[in-house]
């Protein structure tokens, strides 16, 4: 049984792909600092779903090398994914500074009559 791709892998594959489609997979895979494994499987299942196509191009030193390029459907598809990263990052933000100032609190509460700790920033 194969396991899918979560929706971060697949965003940040598709969002580096848009700024760079001539990334070798193990420039991505680096880049991204996820497996060349992963990489490929994310392609495959990009490319079958019609988000990305793959065209050959020559590099420098003569080698046949491919670029990665976000179809229409892909450009749609990033947008969607765009739009759930960022609210999950939104709401781990809000999680975070919520769990701060608790903290913040209960150093307070820990610390009184030694006066008020600073915030942190």
């Amino acid at each position: 049984m194969t396991r899918p791709i979560d929706e971060d892998t697949r965003f940040r594959v598709m969002r580096a792909l848009e700024a760079d489609p001539k990334l070798s997979q193990r420039e991505l895979a680096r880049t991204l600092g996820i497996s060349l494994g992963i990489v490929n499987y994310c392609l495959k299942a990009l490319v079958e779903k019609g988000q990305v196509k793959v065209g050959n191009f020559r590099a420098s030193d003569n080698k046949l090398r491919y670029a990665y390029v976000l179809t229409p459907r892909g450009v749609l598809a990033k947008a969607r994914l765009t739009k759930n990263f960022l609210k999950r990052r939104m709401a781990e933000h809000e999680a975070l500074v919520a769990e701060i100032e608790a903290l913040q609190e209960e150093l307070g509460a820990e610390t009184t009559g030694q006066g008020a700790p600073e915030k942190l920033r």
